[in-house]
């Protein structure tokens, strides 16, 4: 099987390879004729031929995930057929107790729920035996390939759950996803990283046989402490019980998405000690723009400045720009004076920039050679009209955000006299921002209000 799914996931690389090329066809005619602009067949052409091949990248991604998940059945089974020859059974016996490929104890579109064996257990009904079994089996499973803790299995989210949970909460977390990413460790409420105070020096001895320049660094430490991230719903037992599909996924899916929203708005704009979002750091390169009629050409040298101060005060080059959605869609409402859009579908002549497609959130386009993220949970709130969103300019690995597995847990007693039962779903993160302030420039003002198309 493995192998089987390894061939399909070649003939898709080799096809995605025939659409890449085709979407660079699209530009042929433009680039002979030296033109500034698509046609709008040319256009449509180019947006058909990325949608064919955006379509195909999700198609790649899902290939890759059944292979990944075959390579680890294979594992499993070599780890089982190892086991079993360690204790000393025949070749005879081998043959007959050997697993080549065991499904998952819960599984998305199977037929045992998580949910429903963690009721059954707590309420003490149905059949608590095998609920019980497949309960501390997902917790082997889980422990055999996560980090995930806790006491016992039924605090243990299944490896389908981690698995979409991580899947789902990408949707909705832009900038959280696009800074340095760590695992938390266990057993620790902060995490504390090193950094230099004050460094060494050198200088130009005086004479010979003098004494040279002694300068002593100094230390310090930056904290991030441990914040708590959680949700919950209340779920009657008639629906756990008695519906006839798993309402796993449809909870995880509700919950995952919130957590994402949550996340993200976390990395951006907390305000706690050792909690600082990237809105929220001391020692930033503020960058004001203050304008009641504010233009794009404006903005552009505002972002240049953004840009080199983080070269001038951290000496190493930007790499990510986050603004929100109505931000982008300012930039690509600008035009020149001859009525052509300064931030266009490619790299022309008169482009401030070049957007890659139309997204809510994501990847857009780029603006003075770095990659723009619009995120619709960048604030846009602020100011003293409370109408001003953001600007954010960062070397964003600099920033690295710690994040545990996620939990799920079910209890009946709060709940025991409406029949219902409380699910729980929670995890832990850190957030170091403040290591390096002069990563970040924030770009904000009167001149980034609320913008008029």
């Amino acid at each position: 099987m493995l192998e089987f799914l390894r061939k399909q996931l070649a003939e898709l690389l080799q096809k995605r390879s025939e659409l890449a090329d085709a979407v660079e066809a699209t530009f042929s005619a433009a680039q002979t004729e030296e033109r500034s602009a698509l046609t709008d067949d040319e256009t449509a052409a180019w947006k058909e031929a990325r949608a064919a091949l955006q379509a195909h990248d999700d198609l790649i991604a899902e290939k890759r995930a059944e292979v990944a998940d075959a390579e680890e059945s294979e594992k499993r089974a070599e780890a089982a057929a190892k086991a079993t020859a360690d204790l000393g059974y025949t070749q005879t016996e081998r043959a007959a107790t050997r697993v080549t490929s065991e499904p998952e104890t819960y599984r998305q579109g199977g037929h045992n729920s998580y949910f429903r064996d963690l009721v059954s257990v707590g309420l003490n009904r149905g059949n608590m035996t095998e609920a019980s079994e497949r309960l501390q089996r997902n917790d082997r499973e889980v422990r055999a390939l996560t980090t995930t803790d806790g006491a016992v299995g039924e605090f243990v989210p299944p490896l389908w759950m981690v698995n979409e949970y991580v899947k789902l909460a990408r949707a909705g977390r832009v900038t959280a996803d696009q800074v340095a990413s760590q695992p938390l460790p266990t057993g620790t409420d902060s995490i504390n990283l090193p950094r230099l105070a004050t460094g060494t020096a050198v200088a130009e001895q005086a004479t010979q046989n003098t004494a040279v320049q002694s300068t002593d660094a100094t230390s310090s430490s930056v904290t991030a402490n441990v914040a708590t991230i959680a949700g919950q719903q209340v779920v009657s037992v008639q629906l756990i019980e008695q519906s006839p599909i798993n309402m796993d996924g449809i909870l995880l899916a509700d919950l995952a998405a919130d957590y994402a929203t949550k996340t993200d708005v976390f990395v951006l704009n907390n305000n706690a000690a050792g909690k600082r979002g990237l809105l929220s750091v001391t020692g930033v390169n503020a960058v004001t723009y203050t304008d009641a009629s504010p233009t794009v050409p404006e903005v552009y040298s505002k972002v240049a400045d953004a840009i080199q101060q983080v070269h001038t005060g951290r000496f190493m080059p930007a790499t990510k720009i986050f603004m929100h959605p109505r931000r982008w869609a300012w930039f690509l409402a600008a035009l020149d004076t001859s009525n052509r859009p300064l931030v266009t579908p490619y790299a022309a002549m008169n482009a401030a920039g070049a957007f890659g497609g139309v997204a809510s959130e994501g990847l857009v386009g780029e603006l003075q050679g770095l990659p723009v993220y619009v995120d619709p949970n960048v604030p846009t709130n602020l100011g003293a009209g409370t109408n001003e969103d953001r600007i954010i300019v960062a070397k964003a690995d600099d920033v690295i955000l710690f994040e545990g597995n996620p939990r799920a847990e079910a209890f009946r007693e709060t709940k025991a006299d409406q029949l219902s039962v409380l699910l729980r779903f929670y995890n832990y993160v850190a957030l170091h921002s403040e290591r390096y302030p002069k990563s970040i420039s924030v770009i904000s003002g009167t001149g980034l209000v609320t913008p008029t198309f």
